[in-house]
């Protein structure tokens, strides 16, 4: 499967993230803000997302081998899951240093603060704007895109909290808002761990309904009943299926598999499939034992 469109997108967004990450780590030491280091760390988070994406679909080229006969199409996958691991590591690190602030909040300087912080977010809708196209269709461009969200989301509390520091000096603020940015970064990553962690299951992939898949194959002409029907993912938008369908002896079995093989294509975009025609009494032979 071509990946060259999400390729391009990674690595300009991967340019434009690191060329701002040394400036935000600088203006939140200089300016004492959590808030600001919180986003930078996300922000590093995204570097090594974005790389870790790039290295995934580099790898999901190469071709098949004897020994990897799916290829390396579920580095992908892989790759989803750890960016979205990687993301509540982030969170964990940022709610430690909220806590150790909260009892004790250390004065900021809110203006540059504000500066950087407007800045990383510019950085990130940019970012965002360039994975956009491309992050439903692949599970690893989404994990990087939820990356660069969280991170827009960690700017924009560094904004607020600058603004309400610079307004009222309850340096509160910044400890406070830290912690909303980790729960949104945790509710954001929830869905991409969970489907990674169910394409690695080889389930059923969302939206696809087992049920209506058989139902579809035995309205097929000539199949009576289908059997031993699995449906999984090996990446994202690739779909397998292996499955006996009991057919009808008097009707031509290349025929009916090709008929099976066009209606999974065209209703549920299933490519991959492995099907084993067999008559009713085969079937009840093999149920029998014999």
């Amino acid at each position: 499967m071509e990946r060259t469109s999400e390729t391009y997108r990674l690595r300009l967004a991967l340019a434009i993230t690191a060329f701002y990450f040394a400036a935000e780590v600088v203006g939140g030491f200089l300016t004492n803000s959590l808030a600001l280091l919180s986003d930078a760390g996300h922000m590093f988070s995204d570097i090594a997302a974005l790389g870790m994406s790039l290295f995934a679909f580099q790898m999901a080229r190469r071709p098949a081998t004897l020994k990897r006969t799916y290829g390396y199409h579920r580095l992908e996958i892989l790759a989803a899951l750890l960016n979205g691991l990687s993301l509540w590591l982030v969170v964990g690190i940022i709610f430690n240093a909220a806590y150790n602030r909260f009892f004790d909040p250390p004065e900021v300087e809110s203006k540059a603060m504000l500066i950087v912080a407007s800045l990383g977010l510019g950085v990130n809708i940019a970012s965002g704007l360039i994975l956009y196209g491309s992050h439903h269709e692949s599970l690893n461009v989404r994990g990087a895109f939820l990356h660069v969200l969280g991170d827009a989301l960690g700017s924009m509390g560094a904004i607020f909290a600058g603004v309400m520091m610079l307004l009222t000096g309850w340096y509160l603020a910044d400890p406070i808002v830290s912690i909303f940015i980790g729960l949104l970064i945790l509710y954001s990553s929830w869905n991409l761990v969970k489907e990674s962690i169910s394409i690695l299951m080889q389930s059923v992939p969302s939206g696809i309904q087992l049920e209506e898949v058989q139902a579809a194959m035995e309205q097929v002409k000539g199949v009576r009943k289908v059997h031993d029907l699995h449906v999984w993912a090996v990446t994202s938008g690739i779909f397998t299926l292996s499955t006996h369908a009991v057919v009808d002896g008097r009707e031509d079995f290349h025929h009916v598999l090709n008929q099976i093989e066009e209606m999974l294509k065209h209703r549920f975009n299933i490519e991959h499939t492995t099907i084993q025609l067999e008559t009713q009494d085969r079937e009840q032979r093999e149920f029998q034992g014999f």
